[in-house]
């Protein structure tokens, strides 16, 4: 009888194992584990696999790799403005050249006077030519809006002064940029230049000056080489001056004329890319908006035919007060006040116009 049961035992073992392989043989995949990673074995010998731990090993590799860039961690100046060190995370260091302007080294030998604000006093208006092409901007050289903000004095008489350049509204502390690459002649401080408060001036290699005058504080030195768009101070309200704002000048051979015959101030851009520089822009009473013809005929005015009528208003808009509105026109309340018979306290309304200047 126990040989009977063995051998049954036996016989079910063998059919089961015989079913098992069968089963196993027709199965489209066989599994096989090896750690934790799972490869999923196909008939046709294409390989998958699940990597958990290969993307982790991937990942410690990337972290490994990203290790090994330095990071940058400080600049150092060195004598050199253009030249600067960067410091990395590792304890190695490089220099870091900046583009340096183009700039000749004779613009400094005609009349290069860094004691007064004007140079080229010994030439007369009648020795310059009658046009001149200024190119301003070129594959070398570029431009920058000395401050982007509103106009509000500009190129003409003003209280029977000729005010030669125009007035840009900023508050004290805003940044005042280089309008075209140069060498800086004129670095001067209020006690010696008068009106001009805190004054740089800025010799291009277009043959212009440019005058940033009221500055609170001064950024470059004379005889330093900057950039078109570099910042070269502060803007404020030194010298003669009723508030904050830039007053900006552009000169050629000492003559001033308008600036905004070149910049677009308003919307801060360029008006063209060259220039021609006629004599009779260098008359207070030639600005920007006149055709040639009326310009000629408004510089052969008598100077004090001028500065009688030249008012100036300002829109009231939502929000505005009168100090907002002396402070934005480089005045005060109080002179607001006399020109149009108001008090102090009045209520503004909205689209009412005021004078100012």
């Amino acid at each position: 009888m126990k040989r009977i049961f063995a051998l049954v035992v036996c016989l079910l073992l063998a059919i089961v194992a015989f079913s098992q392989d069968n089963f196993s043989k027709n199965r489209k995949e066989k599994i096989v584990v090896h750690d934790t990673v799972y490869i999923y074995i196909h008939d046709n010998d294409t390989i998958m696999v699940n990597n958990d731990e290969e993307e982790e090993e991937d990942e410690e590799e990337e972290d490994e790799f990203s290790e090994n860039i330095p990071v940058p961690i400080d600049t150092l100046y060195t004598f050199d403005k253009f030249r600067k060190v960067i410091l990395f995370d590792n304890n190695t260091w490089l220099y870091y050249n900046i583009e340096r302007p183009d700039i000749p080294t004779s613009l400094s030998d005609d009349h290069w006077d860094t004691e007064s604000i004007h140079s080229y006093k010994d030439i007369a208006l009648k020795d310059l030519p009658d046009s001149v092409m200024l190119h301003l901007v070129d594959s070398v050289h570029g431009y920058c809006i000395p401050h982007p903000g509103p106009v509000t004095s500009q190129f003409k008489f003003r209280r029977r002064r000729p005010h030669k350049g125009v007035d840009i509204g900023l508050e004290t502390g805003d940044a005042v940029y280089a309008a075209f690459d140069g060498v800086v002649r004129v670095d001067m401080p209020t006690r010696m230049s008068g009106g001009y408060g805190n004054v740089i001036v800025i010799r291009h290699v277009n043959g212009l000056e440019t005058y940033y005058g009221h500055l609170s504080k001064r950024l470059v030195k004379s005889g330093d080489i900057v950039k078109a768009g570099e910042l070269i101070g502060y803007g404020g309200s030194t010298g003669r001056s009723t508030g904050p704002h830039l007053h900006f000048e552009t000169r050629y051979m000492g003559q001033s004329f308008d600036p905004e015959r070149i910049f677009d101030l308003e919307n801060g851009k360029l008006r063209s890319e060259e220039f021609m520089l006629r004599k009779h822009y260098f008359n207070i009473n030639s600005h920007y908006g006149m055709t040639d013809k009326q310009s000629l005929a408004s510089s052969k005015k008598a100077p004090q035919a001028a500065g009688s009528g030249s008012k100036m208003y300002h829109t009231v808009k939502k929000g505005d007060t009168l100090s907002k509105i002396a402070k934005k026109y480089g005045t005060t309340v109080n002179k607001i006040c006399q020109l149009n018979g108001i008090r102090s306290n009045m209520v503004l309304r909205v689209g009412q116009k005021i004078r100012v200047k």
